[in-house]
């Protein structure tokens, strides 16, 4: 981030007042007055300066190269009270796991504060302690810019929440901070699974003699265990008591600490005119990851360069939030999943000993498989070991089974709409669409949506499986991978779209309606499943039973076109996830109502298919494991699900979410559904397919390593690298029985030379001669 240039203000942030004197307000105030001494900045903190409520502070190295640019003097006072340590300790019942190489460095809170009061002070800020600030709209009329740095309860945004639009979700677990007079030697996270339920510490050295400790479990066990009734000493007496072994019998203090649950706060706008909002006032991320203060600063670093860079303060506020926006969407997506984790831990705690700690290291998604290994070879060894690596081979390339079908390796080619059949036959495109992805070293490939009947369909180029001519079709295709990419299996998905039959082609207008040509749709319930979408006709009890036997005709013709396995599609919003939905299922005849009923016909459909499908060939079932819609399929519903359709004889569900209703809102990100595939698994035993932004063959790795899933499905990838599975093996050195490849392709197995890489690297670095 560039400091360079004149150190003049630009218009309109001559006189700036900064509420709240945490880090990230300080440190935002003295980078302001640094950049321009005839800057007026004044901060207000209703606390005595010595007041603070925390212990310890972690920052990365990726934030203290930032402060190095662009204030060494913080920099420097910094870098000589961090406490720096490699290890994270893993105690889990009686076990210590240490892995290295991660590499933290902590200091006082206190003293952080007192380093940035020192440097705001030799500035010339102006700091009022035991001040309340003024109300954020006075502020803005006396000064130029007002920086909100207030904090989680935030009075600027509650004052003025219709126009920042904020977002608050309180989660479900209560924690405490406290501190111990001694330093752990490395990061630790001990689990206690008491009479009560699973309670956990998450621990790291602060100083040479002290250590932050925070202590946190679900709130129902908060509330058995008696917290709810205790104070502040015997809070800290009872939470000593707890975890005596990783504290060597020492004391836990308190400092104010009482027990609060965890606010993930967002806004939909972080500035209202000339006032800006900065650090927890803006965003929060959860303790787990530890990057309060770190988005703090990094926020007063980004706004005040922007500040510098740009020619007026409208453009300097949208700047940096467009600066910073994108980075504090992804820290809060792994902050969201290490808090569920967390919340979840109870889920976990069968898992294998080095498996446990694997998933625990990479609960965030942000330290991978690969990365663990150059940090620390010898602890992932351990965990590839535990799971059954096979020597010098990676765990995407271990074989699955699944009944009678052996999977060479764990990547599944995961269903992917074509729409380019005529009159339900599959083509020409089919098959090289299809042996393209047989040939490139995938375990499983799957059809996309087979539709079990012509008015099935959700538009008129989907392929089908009721009709002779449809069934020869298919057979071409499967003789082909059989023969060309031998060890790969293929595997069809039957469905039958419900209310979201009779529409365009994806490309001509997803999900709207046809122009004409349309067939009437059958579905749970008369509803359509959008403005303008053709409203369904209510299943009849002889409508139940004739698409029943449609599935169960379409299973036997599956078994006839040499398919290895077949998976019953219940998720998306198509006829058989509209019954399992409370959104789309409104019956009130036996096949609504409770998640028992509503599961009475997806399971009628099973039982059908499954007594026609062979009995050696396993069978799958897709769900949405969430609506992303109030009112509809939770991940608790999820979990009854699978062990709904496991009992009927499911050998693994396929888990997938939304696509339900149309006003849905997902939470995207990268592999944002494995949660919910993990869930399932730790949580029923049932083996899953985890599918949605697994794009990496890292990603796989540590998905299948961790325990969150058995197989993984990549859907895009394999349309951007139809032999992405053999490429993956390639880019890993690997070599072995998990990813042969075709003899016609063998010269290709190495990555192609591109251009020089072995240039003399340069040996010295001037640095510039310009003053800090």
């Amino acid at each position: 981030m560039s400091t360079a240039g004149p150190m003049t203000a630009p218009r309109g942030a001559h006189r700036v007042a900064v509420i709240g004197g945490g880090p990230g307000g300080l440190y935002a105030a003295a980078l302001l007055k640094r950049l321009d001494p005839a800057r007026e900045v004044t901060v207000w903190e209703r606390n005595a300066p010595d007041d603070t409520f925390g212990f310890g502070v972690v920052l990365s190295d990726e934030t203290l190269g930032g402060i190095e640019h662009a204030d060494p003097a913080v920099h420097a006072a910094l870098q000589a009270e961090f406490v720096r340590w490699d290890d994270i300790d893993i105690v889990h019942r009686d076990r210590r796991h240490t892995s290295g190489g991660h590499g933290f460095a902590a200091l006082g809170r206190r003293r952080l504060l007192e380093i940035l009061h020192e440097r705001c002070r030799s500035l010339g800020v102006e700091l009022r302690f035991r001040t309340e600030a003024p109300p954020a709209a006075e502020l803005s009329a006396a000064y130029d810019l007002v920086v909100a740095a207030d904090g989680v309860h935030s009075l600027t945004r509650e004052a003025h929440a219709e126009a920042f639009g904020p977002a608050i979700t309180t989660h479900r677990c209560r924690y405490i901070w406290l501190a111990a007079d001694f330093a752990f030697d490395a990061f630790r996270f001990e689990i206690a699974e008491t009479e009560h339920g699973v309670m956990q510490l998450h621990g790291y050295p602060y100083a040479r003699d002290a250590s932050t400790v925070i202590v946190e479990m679900r709130e129902e066990v908060w509330e058995a265990a008696g917290f709810a009734g205790l104070d502040e000493r015997e809070s800290t007496e009872r939470c000593a008591k707890v975890f005596a072994d990783a504290l060597g019998g020492r004391p836990l203090r308190g400092n104010n600490s009482s027990w609060t649950t965890f606010r993930t706060v967002v806004n939909s706008h972080w500035s209202h005119g000339n006032t800006v909002l900065l650090g927890d006032a803006a965003h929060t991320a959860h303790f787990s990851i530890g990057s309060g203060t770190k988005l703090a600063v990094e926020d007063a670093l980004a706004l005040a360069a922007c500040l510098q860079e740009q020619p007026d303060l409208p453009t300097a506020l949208r700047a940096y939030e467009a600066e910073r926006r994108p980075v504090v969407a992804s820290t809060q997506r792994a902050a969201r999943a290490s808090l569920e984790w967390f919340e979840r831990i109870a889920g976990h705690l069968d898992q294998p000993p080095h498996q446990f700690a694997f998933n625990l290291l990479t609960r965030s998604r942000r330290v991978t498989h690969d990365n663990l290994r150059l940090r620390d070879a010898e602890f992932t060894r351990a965990v590839e070991r535990e799971f059954g690596c096979p020597a010098d081979t990676p765990p995407m390339f271990t074989p699955f089974r699944l009944r009678g079908l052996t999977l060479r390796n764990r990547v599944v080619v995961s269903p992917m709409d074509m729409y380019s059949a005529v009159d339900g036959v599959p083509g020409d495109f089919h098959l090289v669409h299809l042996g393209a992805r047989a040939l490139g070293g995938a375990g499983l490939v799957m059809t996309e949506m087979v539709c079990v009947s012509e008015h099935g369909r959700i538009t008129p180029g989907c392929a089908g499986l009721y009709t002779a001519e449809q069934t020869e079709a298919w057979r071409r295709i499967t003789d082909f991978a059989h023969a060309r990419a031998p060890g790969t299996a293929i595997g069809v998905q039957l469905g039958h779209s419900g209310r979201k039959g009779s529409t365009k082609l994806m490309w001509e207008g997803i999900d709207d309606p046809l122009p004409d040509g349309n067939w009437p749709l059958r579905a749970a319930s008369p509803l359509p499943y959008k403005p303008g979408s053709q409203t369904p006709h209510e299943l009849s009890r002889a409508g139940l039973a004739e698409i029943r036997e449609e599935f169960a005709a379409s299973a036997a013709r599956a078994e006839q076109a040499g398919f290895d396995l077949l998976e019953l599609h219940c998720a998306h919003g198509y006829l058989l996830s509209g019954f399992l939905s409370p959104l789309t299922n409104h019956r009130t005849d036996a096949y609504g109502g409770s998640l028992e009923a509503r599961l009475r016909f997806p399971l009628d459909v099973f039982d059908a298919v499954r007594d026609t499908w062979p009995a050696d060939k396993p069978m799958t079932v897709r769900i949405s494991a969430t609506d992303w819609a109030d009112g509809g399929t939770t991940a608790e519903d999820a979990v009854e699900i699978a062990r709904a359709f496991a009992a009927h004889g499911a050998d693994a569900i396929d888990v997938s979410t939304g696509q339900v209703v149309a006003d849905e809102r997902p939470a995207y990100g990268r592999s944002y559904q494995t949660p919910y595939a993990d869930r399932i698994r730790n949580e029923t035993g049932i083996p899953v397919l985890a599918v949605g932004a697994i794009s990496s063959w890292d990603d796989v790795n540590s998905l299948l390593l961790a325990g969150r899933a058995d197989l993984c499905a990549l859907a895009r990838p394999h349309l951007y690298d139809p032999h992405w599975t053999l490429h993956a093996a390639a880019e890993q050195g690997y070599e072995g029985p998990g990813a042969p490849w075709p003899v016609q392709y063998r010269a290709g197995s190495r990555r192609p030379q591109t251009g020089r890489t072995d240039a003399p690297k340069p040996r010295l670095t001037l640095k510039s001669r310009h003053p800090a």
